[in-house]
Protein backbone atom coordinates (compact mmCIF):
# COMPACT_ATOMS: atom_id res chain seq x y z
CA UNK A 1 0.00 0.00 0.00
CA UNK A 2 1.18 3.42 -0.84
CA UNK A 3 0.47 7.08 0.42
CA UNK A 4 -0.97 9.14 -1.35
CA UNK A 5 -1.74 13.24 -0.48
CA UNK A 6 -5.39 14.45 -0.24
CA UNK A 7 -7.05 15.78 -3.24
CA UNK A 8 -10.29 17.78 -2.48
CA UNK A 9 -11.00 20.29 0.10
CA UNK A 10 -13.72 19.39 2.44
CA UNK A 11 -17.59 20.97 2.33
CA UNK A 12 -19.12 21.59 5.70
CA UNK A 13 -22.28 19.77 6.24
CA UNK A 14 -25.41 20.53 8.68
CA UNK A 15 -24.42 20.14 12.40
CA UNK A 16 -26.86 18.55 14.29
CA UNK A 17 -27.47 18.43 17.70
CA UNK A 18 -25.54 15.35 19.66
CA UNK A 19 -25.26 13.28 22.98
CA UNK A 20 -21.91 14.67 24.35
CA UNK A 21 -19.04 12.86 26.12
CA UNK A 22 -20.26 14.46 29.73
CA UNK A 23 -23.72 12.85 29.47
CA UNK A 24 -22.42 9.49 28.81
CA UNK A 25 -19.52 9.49 31.69
CA UNK A 26 -21.91 10.61 34.10
CA UNK A 27 -23.53 7.46 34.20
CA UNK A 28 -20.68 5.65 35.36
CA UNK A 29 -20.36 8.00 38.33
CA UNK A 30 -21.62 6.29 41.53
CA UNK A 31 -24.26 3.90 39.71
CA UNK A 32 -21.44 0.90 40.64
CA UNK A 33 -20.53 0.79 37.06
CA UNK A 34 -17.09 -0.90 36.21
CA UNK A 35 -15.96 -3.45 33.95
CA UNK A 36 -16.00 -7.26 34.67
CA UNK A 37 -15.20 -9.57 31.72
CA UNK A 38 -18.20 -11.81 33.20
CA UNK A 39 -20.49 -8.62 32.11
CA UNK A 40 -20.25 -9.56 28.89
CA UNK A 41 -19.29 -7.12 25.90
CA UNK A 42 -21.20 -3.37 26.16
CA UNK A 43 -24.61 -3.09 24.44
CA UNK A 44 -24.18 0.77 24.14
CA UNK A 45 -21.77 3.16 23.57
CA UNK A 46 -23.71 4.77 26.50
CA UNK A 47 -23.08 1.74 28.47
CA UNK A 48 -19.33 1.50 27.16
CA UNK A 49 -18.40 5.54 28.15
CA UNK A 50 -19.71 4.09 31.51
CA UNK A 51 -17.44 1.41 32.65
CA UNK A 52 -14.63 3.09 31.20
CA UNK A 53 -15.14 5.85 33.50
CA UNK A 54 -15.63 3.22 36.03
CA UNK A 55 -12.17 1.11 34.90
CA UNK A 56 -9.42 0.52 37.25
CA UNK A 57 -7.55 -1.75 35.93
CA UNK A 58 -4.42 0.05 36.39
CA UNK A 59 -3.36 1.49 39.37
CA UNK A 60 -0.31 3.49 38.16
CA UNK A 61 -2.25 5.51 35.78
CA UNK A 62 -5.43 5.81 38.30
CA UNK A 63 -3.30 7.17 41.04
CA UNK A 64 -1.56 9.43 38.71
CA UNK A 65 -4.75 10.91 37.34
CA UNK A 66 -6.14 11.10 40.86
CA UNK A 67 -3.20 12.73 42.23
CA UNK A 68 -2.67 15.43 39.65
CA UNK A 69 -6.19 16.13 40.04
CA UNK A 70 -5.62 16.62 43.82
CA UNK A 71 -2.80 18.76 43.35
CA UNK A 72 -3.72 20.55 40.13
CA UNK A 73 -2.16 23.11 37.76
CA UNK A 74 -1.64 26.72 39.56
CA UNK A 75 -3.32 28.21 35.83
CA UNK A 76 -6.22 25.37 36.89
CA UNK A 77 -6.02 25.39 40.45
CA UNK A 78 -9.64 27.01 40.28
CA UNK A 79 -11.29 23.76 37.89
CA UNK A 80 -12.45 20.47 39.87
CA UNK A 81 -10.41 18.15 37.60
CA UNK A 82 -12.18 15.34 36.16
CA UNK A 83 -9.24 13.17 37.54
CA UNK A 84 -10.68 9.56 35.88
CA UNK A 85 -10.57 7.54 32.98
CA UNK A 86 -12.20 9.64 29.97
CA UNK A 87 -14.63 8.24 27.97
CA UNK A 88 -15.00 8.76 24.14
CA UNK A 89 -16.78 11.51 22.14
CA UNK A 90 -18.95 12.18 19.18
CA UNK A 91 -21.20 11.31 17.18
CA UNK A 92 -22.75 8.00 17.45
CA UNK A 93 -23.36 7.67 14.21
CA UNK A 94 -19.94 8.95 13.18
CA UNK A 95 -18.39 7.46 9.83
CA UNK A 96 -14.76 8.63 11.13
CA UNK A 97 -13.19 7.77 13.93
CA UNK A 98 -10.09 10.06 15.46
CA UNK A 99 -7.63 7.80 17.23
CA UNK A 100 -5.25 9.83 19.69
CA UNK A 101 -2.89 8.23 22.52
CA UNK A 102 -3.90 9.42 25.70
CA UNK A 103 -5.48 12.12 27.77
CA UNK A 104 -2.94 14.72 28.87
CA UNK A 105 -2.94 15.77 32.19
CA UNK A 106 -4.51 18.93 32.16
CA UNK A 107 -6.10 19.45 29.79
CA UNK A 108 -8.44 15.86 29.18
CA UNK A 109 -7.79 14.42 33.00
CA UNK A 110 -8.97 17.91 33.82
CA UNK A 111 -12.04 18.10 31.51
CA UNK A 112 -12.99 15.20 31.23
CA UNK A 113 -13.33 15.11 27.34
CA UNK A 114 -10.83 14.01 25.11
CA UNK A 115 -8.81 16.50 23.29
CA UNK A 116 -10.13 19.76 25.49
CA UNK A 117 -8.51 22.07 27.50
CA UNK A 118 -5.66 21.52 26.21
CA UNK A 119 -2.92 22.11 23.22
CA UNK A 120 -3.33 19.62 21.13
CA UNK A 121 -7.26 20.46 21.15
CA UNK A 122 -6.49 24.43 20.58
CA UNK A 123 -4.92 23.47 17.27
CA UNK A 124 -6.94 20.27 16.28
CA UNK A 125 -10.44 21.49 16.36
CA UNK A 126 -10.37 24.66 14.37
CA UNK A 127 -9.21 22.21 11.45
CA UNK A 128 -12.35 19.89 12.56
CA UNK A 129 -14.76 23.12 12.20
CA UNK A 130 -13.95 24.14 8.78
CA UNK A 131 -13.60 20.34 7.90
CA UNK A 132 -17.56 20.23 9.15
CA UNK A 133 -16.84 17.48 11.65
CA UNK A 134 -17.30 20.12 14.78
CA UNK A 135 -20.06 22.58 15.20
CA UNK A 136 -17.24 25.09 17.08
CA UNK A 137 -13.77 25.90 16.70
CA UNK A 138 -13.13 26.07 20.68
CA UNK A 139 -12.99 22.90 23.46
CA UNK A 140 -12.80 24.62 26.46
CA UNK A 141 -14.98 22.22 29.16
CA UNK A 142 -17.78 19.38 28.54
CA UNK A 143 -20.29 21.85 29.08
CA UNK A 144 -19.22 24.10 26.18
CA UNK A 145 -21.83 22.84 23.96
CA UNK A 146 -19.39 21.16 21.24
CA UNK A 147 -21.03 18.56 18.89
CA UNK A 148 -19.90 16.47 16.46
CA UNK A 149 -20.89 15.66 13.32
CA UNK A 150 -20.30 11.82 11.42
CA UNK A 151 -17.12 11.73 13.88
CA UNK A 152 -16.07 9.54 17.11
CA UNK A 153 -13.04 10.77 19.23
CA UNK A 154 -11.20 7.98 20.89
CA UNK A 155 -8.11 6.71 22.27
CA UNK A 156 -5.34 3.93 22.88
CA UNK A 157 -5.18 4.40 26.68
CA UNK A 158 -8.41 6.24 28.45
CA UNK A 159 -6.31 7.65 31.44
CA UNK A 160 -3.46 10.32 31.83
CA UNK A 161 0.32 8.72 31.54
CA UNK A 162 3.00 9.71 33.54
CA UNK A 163 5.18 11.66 31.26
CA UNK A 164 2.42 11.05 28.26
CA UNK A 165 3.84 7.10 28.26
CA UNK A 166 1.58 4.50 28.82
CA UNK A 167 3.78 1.10 29.08
CA UNK A 168 2.92 -2.39 26.69
CA UNK A 169 0.54 -3.48 29.62
CA UNK A 170 -1.25 -0.51 29.86
CA UNK A 171 -1.84 -0.61 26.82
CA UNK A 172 -3.06 -3.61 26.22
CA UNK A 173 -5.33 -3.35 29.52
CA UNK A 174 -7.00 -0.56 27.50
CA UNK A 175 -7.47 -2.75 24.03
CA UNK A 176 -11.00 -4.38 24.42
CA UNK A 177 -12.58 -1.16 25.26
CA UNK A 178 -11.73 -0.64 21.51
CA UNK A 179 -12.77 -3.48 20.22
CA UNK A 180 -16.09 -2.97 21.96
CA UNK A 181 -16.27 0.51 20.48
CA UNK A 182 -15.78 -0.87 17.25
CA UNK A 183 -18.74 -3.44 17.28
CA UNK A 184 -20.87 -0.34 18.07
CA UNK A 185 -19.97 2.01 15.63
CA UNK A 186 -21.41 -0.09 12.42
CA UNK A 187 -21.52 3.05 10.19
CA UNK A 188 -17.58 4.15 10.44
CA UNK A 189 -15.89 4.54 6.90
CA UNK A 190 -12.24 5.86 7.98
CA UNK A 191 -9.74 5.89 11.02
CA UNK A 192 -7.99 8.54 11.04
CA UNK A 193 -4.40 7.84 14.02
CA UNK A 194 -3.20 10.70 15.35
CA UNK A 195 0.65 9.66 15.92
CA UNK A 196 2.73 6.59 15.87
CA UNK A 197 1.09 4.80 18.88
CA UNK A 198 -2.22 5.06 18.00
CA UNK A 199 -1.51 3.70 14.37
CA UNK A 200 -0.11 1.12 16.33
CA UNK A 201 -2.53 0.30 18.34
CA UNK A 202 -4.80 0.00 15.89
CA UNK A 203 -3.51 -2.28 14.26
CA UNK A 204 -3.43 -4.14 16.89
CA UNK A 205 -7.43 -4.23 16.45
CA UNK A 206 -7.41 -5.25 13.00
CA UNK A 207 -4.95 -7.83 13.64
CA UNK A 208 -7.07 -9.37 17.35
CA UNK A 209 -9.90 -9.38 15.08
CA UNK A 210 -8.79 -11.25 12.32
CA UNK A 211 -9.53 -7.99 9.16
CA UNK A 212 -5.74 -8.72 9.29
CA UNK A 213 -3.47 -11.08 9.28
CA UNK A 214 0.14 -9.33 10.39
CA UNK A 215 1.03 -5.71 10.53
CA UNK A 216 2.82 -6.20 7.10
CA UNK A 217 2.89 -3.46 5.06
CA UNK A 218 0.81 -1.35 7.85
CA UNK A 219 3.64 1.22 8.10
CA UNK A 220 3.01 4.76 9.94
CA UNK A 221 3.77 8.08 8.66
CA UNK A 222 2.19 11.58 8.30
CA UNK A 223 -0.71 10.97 5.37
CA UNK A 224 -0.29 7.25 4.42
CA UNK A 225 -3.63 5.77 3.29
CA UNK A 226 -4.67 1.74 3.72
CA UNK A 227 -7.41 0.34 2.30
CA UNK A 228 -8.46 -2.58 4.68
CA UNK A 229 -9.69 -5.81 3.32
CA UNK A 230 -13.47 -5.03 5.32
CA UNK A 231 -13.51 -2.10 2.92
CA UNK A 232 -12.38 0.97 5.63
CA UNK A 233 -9.95 2.83 5.36
CA UNK A 234 -6.75 3.60 7.42
CA UNK A 235 -5.18 7.37 7.56
CA UNK A 236 -2.46 8.47 9.35
CA UNK A 237 -1.56 11.76 10.86
CA UNK A 238 1.74 13.17 12.92
CA UNK A 239 0.36 14.01 16.66
CA UNK A 240 -1.31 17.57 17.09
CA UNK A 241 1.08 17.85 20.57
CA UNK A 242 2.64 21.01 20.73
CA UNK A 243 6.11 19.35 19.83
CA UNK A 244 5.20 19.08 16.96
CA UNK A 245 2.83 21.99 15.94
CA UNK A 246 5.37 24.69 17.84
CA UNK A 247 8.04 23.46 15.71
CA UNK A 248 6.25 23.22 12.08
CA UNK A 249 6.70 19.45 12.01
CA UNK A 250 3.05 19.14 12.00
CA UNK A 251 1.30 22.29 10.43
CA UNK A 252 -2.47 23.58 9.66
CA UNK A 253 -2.15 23.24 6.23
CA UNK A 254 -1.17 19.37 6.32
CA UNK A 255 -3.70 18.40 9.08
CA UNK A 256 -6.51 20.06 6.97
CA UNK A 257 -5.43 18.15 4.08
CA UNK A 258 -5.70 14.78 5.94
CA UNK A 259 -9.13 15.56 7.64
CA UNK A 260 -10.42 16.73 4.00
CA UNK A 261 -8.99 13.26 2.51
CA UNK A 262 -11.37 11.81 5.25
CA UNK A 263 -14.42 13.46 4.50
CA UNK A 264 -13.46 12.51 0.54
CA UNK A 265 -13.42 8.85 1.34
CA UNK A 266 -16.06 8.66 3.91
CA UNK A 267 -18.35 10.25 1.42
CA UNK A 268 -17.24 7.52 -1.00
CA UNK A 269 -17.72 4.15 1.00
CA UNK A 270 -21.00 2.45 0.74
CA UNK A 271 -22.84 1.25 4.31
CA UNK A 272 -21.80 -2.56 3.43
CA UNK A 273 -18.19 -3.10 3.06
CA UNK A 274 -17.00 -6.40 2.38
CA UNK A 275 -15.11 -8.39 5.29
CA UNK A 276 -12.80 -10.59 3.65
CA UNK A 277 -9.56 -11.51 5.46
CA UNK A 278 -6.32 -10.91 3.92
CA UNK A 279 -2.75 -10.28 4.57
CA UNK A 280 -1.17 -6.94 3.60
CA UNK A 281 2.11 -6.72 1.75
Amino acid sequence: MTARKARTRATAGPSTTLRSAQDDSKKGEGDGAFYNEEMGEAKTLEELNARIVACESCPRLREYGAEIARVRKRQWRDWSYWGKPVPSFGDPKARVLVFGLAPGAHGSNRTGRPFTGDGSGNFMFPILYEAGFASQPNAESRDDGLTLTDMWISAAVRCAPPGNKPTPEEQRNCAHWLDEEMALLPRLKVVVCLGKIGFDSFAGYLIRTGIVESRRGLVFGHGVEYKLPNGMWLLGTYHPSLQNTNTGVLTKGMFMKVFQRARELMESISDSPSKSRVTLG
